[in-house]
């Protein structure tokens, strides 16, 4: 028997006329469902001023132009803060300070005890996840900081008095963690502050306004190959100069800072490539040089032309080269690692004969006599002072020849930085305790200790201070501490 509908013409045009919107409908709600169920939604975020032009997330080569000038188009715009710089004077414009050692000399009077509570924090500040240190300059105190929800390698200014921001600019680079992801110190000079990213993008930024000057990404121009753990290597200004050790084609490149034009190349004849070690400048026979651990030795590069003086290949890197070569009086030159388990520590000695320079192991210290991981030790009172890795991190004393004076005995310091103060010496360990110690050649003394980063991890960044304030950071934390002598 046929169906109703086909006994009535009107029913069955009516039902046709059903049959479109009915099946939009269907389709409509189906493709619906798909897109909430099936495809992920994509995650939304409240805007962030300066990324409304901002270029796509990954920054690829044809983006960079040769002028560096031009490639600051790149960046994401200085965006100001509520903080303003504090009166305090004092410079601490780079990695291990004004004279590259570690030592701060200003005067101010520091206290030699502490309260129970401890030395006055000031102020504390969250970062980005890494061991990023600050410079400071004229009560502004400067980080490279990563923000992971902006996927941007950032520059912020911040107030000495109070940590609020001042500005922060910076450039869009795809990072994920690994150990961290900010590592190095700014550079500041005239007005300038250098930066040097964890993906090798090389910067220059207004002091002040944090407007950026020029932008170069070193991998794609320089042919720079990333260490294992990031860049870790802090750039220096020497003599006007910005000098960096790409390990490309070339060993070191100096550029003009104002403009970031390349000034001279050095050669690279072994290949070597890029360790998270930094540049060390060092004076002999009448040559001014820079020190640098490449991949698979050191190298002395002349300061004025950027001519190879000299290399060796008796300090190759073992799995990793963290802290940096460190010159000593008479030519000599002091190297350590974390890693190898047959040399810690080298000495070698320059030599030259006429203009020829060569480089001669003086000295070689096996792990248990002294390794460092992290951080470069530091010469002062004709002694040298470092963290062993060997025995969770004691602190030890060395003459120039490499042999123990004394050892920090039970107290422990982890990978922690440190720095000499007026006297003192100021060690910050891993979870963020603060020691202030006497040392010298004849003692170590313990004045203090204090939490001063409560439940600290990874207090490895290097420190900066000027007029009494120490500032030290962990992996999420910066802050800002009083040190001074109270009235």
């Amino acid at each position: 028997m046929p169906a109703d509908g086909a006994k009535h013409p009107a029913l069955r045009r009516q039902c046709a006329d059903a049959i479109l919107p009915v099946t939009t409908a269907i389709l409509g709600a189906a493709t619906l469902w798909f897109w909430l169920h099936i495809e992920p939604p994509q995650q939304v975020q409240a805007r962030v001023p300066g990324l409304d032009q901002a270029p796509s997330p990954v920054v690829r080569k044809a983006e960079f132009s040769v002028d560096p000038q031009a490639s600051s188009s790149l960046t994401m715009g200085a965006v100001p803060g509520v903080g303003a710089p504090s009166s305090i004077a004092g410079s601490w414009p780079g990695f291990r300070g004004p004279n590259r050692d570690a030592v701060y000399r200003d005067e101010t009077p520091l206290a030699r005890t502490w309260p129970e509570s401890g030395p006055p924090v000031v102020w504390t500040v969250a970062l980005g996840e890494g061991y990023a240190g600050p410079a400071i300059h004229e009560g502004c105190v400067y980080v490279l900081d990563y923000d992971e929800s902006a996927k941007a390698d950032v520059l912020r200014c911040l107030s000495l008095d109070d940590g609020r921001e001042i500005w922060r600019n910076g450039y869009l680079v795809e990072l994920t963690r690994n150990h961290g992801i900010s590592r190095t110190v700014p550079a500041i000079v005239d007005g300038h502050v250098v930066t040097l990213g964890p993906r090798g993008h090389l910067a220059s930024w207004d002091a002040k306004t944090g407007a950026n000057h020029w932008l170069i990404d070193l991998v794609e121009q320089h042919g720079v190959k990333v260490p294992l753990w990031y860049i870790g290597q802090c750039p220096l200004v020497d003599q006007g100069r910005l000098i960096v050790a790409t390990c490309g084609p070339d060993m070191l490149v100096a550029f003009d800072y104002r403009t970031g034009q390349v000034v001279w190349k050095s050669p690279n004849p072994r290949g070597w490539t890029m360790t998270h070690s930094s540049i060390m400048p060092m004076e002999f026979a009448g040559r001014r040089m820079y020190l640098y651990c490449g991949s698979g030795g050191i190298a002395g590069v002349a300061a004025d032309d950027g001519s190879l003086l000299w290399d060796s290949t008796e300090w190759p890197e073992q799995f990793a080269t963290s802290p940096s070569p460190l010159a000593l009086p008479d030519g000599r030159i002091f190297l350590c690692s974390g890693y190898g388990s047959q040399t810690g520590s080298l000495i070698l000695q320059l030599k030259v004969n006429g203009k020829e320079f060569t480089a001669e192991v003086a000295q070689a210290l096996p792990p248990r006599e002294f390794n460092a991981e992290q951080h470069t030790p530091i010469l002062h009172q004709e002694h040298l002072f470092g963290i062993r890795k060997r025995g969770r991190g004691q602190l030890v004393c060395l003459d120039l020849e490499g042999r123990e004076v004394w050892n920090s005995g039970r107290a422990h310091f982890g990978h922690g930085p440190f720095l000499f103060a007026n006297g003192v010496l100021l060690l910050l360990d891993d979870e963020g305790v603060l020691t202030m110690a006497e040392a010298g050649p004849e003692e170590f003394k313990v004045l203090g200790q204090h939490p001063v980063l409560p439940d600290g991890h990874e207090a490895w960044g290097p420190p900066a201070m000027v007029e009494g304030r120490l500032i030290v950071r962990d992996l999420t934390r910066m802050a800002c501490v009083d040190l001074r002598q109270p009235p």
